[in-house]
């Protein structure tokens, strides 16, 4: 006997086949007798949300879309072909590319140029002139930033020196390391105090320095308070009657330190998709890790090495940018793909910029940013699986505190590089849709089944995650730790475009009852 989801599948192909008259009878009566015997011998079943319930409601089934939809990338020509030739605009405002993504991610070898488009460094609209100014201003304020950055690294050294220079004269020791970019580390005093800018004006600085993934400061905004204006520290001014400057040099040497031991820990999935930072060689490496003031690295290949340089000299610039945020433990791999396939380092940072515009506010301290996500995926799982949700809740872990991780950096350490990758950037094409309108649906079928996109298809995916493993959770678990063990358990099973099937599903079946 066929099974609903059969039957259902069965329905709408048949109802897409030609639309003349004999083929509508003929679709109609298979449709008719497909259904009947699909639910011939089936208990009673009732139709709720667009959820279908057996018996009592306690064995949700959410009906699979026909067939499992096939992969189908943005590819490089299609990608060549969308632009107008001669302005270099896309010739739709991006509404194919964005819905192409939608459905099936992005050939891996032009997603360097597809992703700055999708996370808004460059317009839809823009022409190559209007993207080359935006190009170079870019480069100009990150190079500002990265100067920025140096200036502190030589007055950290400076004063390293200096109290090195005075203890060696009190208690002569022999001691020539003076390879140390910062000092004070036993002072871990969060900064809230401000940093003096150029003409008088003044950002707020508020962060701490041994934090881990998920704390961070408040905010009041989905992006970064950072005045127009580039950020300058007089390093020759730094002494003892200035609180402030020092404060915030300390603060930025705290960040630095953090940093550079995440850098260094960072592993190697990302090589075979960075052929050229792949094979740079030793010299190259170490040149630059240490221009980044890297140790303890000479055991990592060139590559690595290379690779972890990087990720210290774009995360420095950003915590001057985005000083109220800083940084976290977790921001490295949410960088960590970007440094992978965009070999511009300028380029690399504003697309963590515009990421990090949404993903800043799970790095804050009050974790206001994570219980709302952690909330919607609880609200998710309650709209469609009551009986899982109601064991969650017997269990007392209805809050899915479980899938804290998954939520902080974004599935990255649940999903392959590669998965990563796939996930992201479909995530990313949601966002352009909803924030452009286009892109929306192809326009070639009544019913569009990639179904309406989301600024949350990342807890729609999680909550498709946890669903796929709701047999083990009703059976088998009796508490958080053994939830947070099957969570964790997932790294590296999991099939990303089942689970974005999955999300979508849920996105069309319980969007409007959980955004209530």
């Amino acid at each position: 006997m066929l099974s609903m989801a059969q039957a259902l599948d069965g329905v709408l192909d048949v109802l897409e086949m030609s639309p003349s008259s004999s083929s509508v009878s003929y679709a109609t009566g298979v449709a008719v007798g497909v259904a009947i015997t699909a639910v011939a011998g089936v208990a009673v079943a009732v139709a709720v949300g667009g959820l279908i319930y057996y018996n009592d409601g306690t064995l949700p089934f959410v009906p699979t879309w026909p067939g499992k939809r096939h992969h189908d990338p943005l590819t490089a020509e299609k990608w060549s072909a969308a632009f107008e030739p001669e302005e270099g605009q896309l010739l739709d405002g991006g509404s194919e590319v964005i819905y192409k993504v939608r459905k099936g991610g992005i050939e891996p070898s032009i997603r360097a140029l597809v992703w700055p488009f999708l996370l808004g460094v460059y317009d839809l609209d823009s022409n190559y002139m209007e993207r080359d100014v935006v190009k170079s201003c870019k480069k100009k304020e990150y190079e500002a930033l990265r100067q920025q950055c140096c200036q502190i690294c030589e007055s950290l050294v400076k004063k390293s020196e200096e109290k090195q220079a005075g203890a060696d004269q009190e208690n002569p020791v022999e001691n020539s390391d003076t390879r140390l970019p910062f000092v004070g580390e036993e002072d871990e005093r969060p900064l809230s105090e401000v940093l003096p800018l150029e003409g008088g004006e003044s950002v707020g600085l508020q962060n701490g320095s041994s934090r881990t993934a998920g704390d961070s400061q408040a905010e009041s905004s989905s992006s970064p308070v950072v005045s127009e204006k580039v950020l300058e520290i007089d390093v020759n001014s730094i002494s003892k009657g200035e609180e402030i400057e020092a404060q915030a040099v300390e603060d930025f040497k705290n960040w630095q330190r953090i940093i550079r031991l995440d850098a260094v820990r960072m592993n190697a999935e990302w090589i075979p998709y960075a052929e050229s930072q792949a094979n740079v060689t030793v010299a190259e490496a170490a040149l630059l890790a240490q221009q980044a003031g890297l140790m303890d690295d000479e055991h990592l290949e060139p590559s690595r090495r290379h690779h972890a340089a990087r990720l210290v000299l774009i995360l420095e610039a950003y915590t001057l940018f985005d000083p109220e945020t800083g940084y976290c433990q977790g921001m490295s791999d949410l960088l960590s793909p970007f440094v992978a396939l965009i070999d511009d380092d300028f380029e690399a940072f504003w697309c963590f910029v515009k990421f990090m515009e949404v993903a800043r506010h799970n790095f804050r301290l009050d974790e206001v940013g994570i219980r709302r996500q952690l909330n919607l995926v609880s609200s998710i799982l309650k709209a469609s699986d009551p009986q899982l949700y109601r064991h969650l809740a017997h269990i007392r872990s209805e809050d899915c505190t479980f899938v804290y991780r998954m939520v902080v950096v974004l599935m990255r350490r649940e999903l392959s590089f590669e998965q990563t990758l796939c996930l992201w950037e479909v995530m990313w094409a949601d966002w352009a849709a909803l924030a452009s309108q286009r892109g929306l649906s192809d326009g070639r079928r009544t019913r569009d089944r990639l179904g309406p996109p989301s600024r949350d298809l990342l807890l729609y995916t999680i909550a498709a995650a946890v669903r796929k493993r709701r047999k083990f959770i009703l059976g088998d678990c009796s508490g958080m730790d053994e939830l947070v063990r099957e969570c964790n358990g997932m790294a590296g099973n999991l099939d990303i475009w089942d689970l974005l099937q999955g999300a979508r599903e849920l996105v069309y079946s319980v969007h409007d009852e959980v955004s209530k």
